[in-house]
């Protein structure tokens, strides 16, 4: 008997100032202190520290991302938090 992964996990950006994104997506890629970490459903549990990068998340057929420094990630299998001081819109 074979377990099947979710075609997506939830992620939710939180920046001291407001929710910054809040979806259900196929994949994530976010930069941690050590690089950039890629994250798809089923990712193991695991606590990051955010280094400044672009957090970046595909969502259906579009691409969508945003300039972070500081904070930290925590991924679990179906859903990711991230929790960043700044941000903004990449262009």
């Amino acid at each position: 008997m074979s377990e099947t992964l979710p075609a997506s996990f939830h992620l939710k950006v939180i920046t001291p100032r407001r929710l910054l994104a809040e979806a259900d997506v196929q994949e994530a890629s976010i930069p941690s202190l050590d690089g950039l970490i890629g994250v798809r459903p089923g990712h193991r549990p695991l606590m990051v520290a955010l280094g400044r990068g672009t957090l970046t998340y595909r969502q259906g057929g579009s691409e969508e991302s945003f300039e972070v420094a500081g904070g930290y990630a925590e991924i679990l299998s179906d859903q990711v938090l991230v929790f960043t001081e700044s941000s903004e819109e990449a262009l």
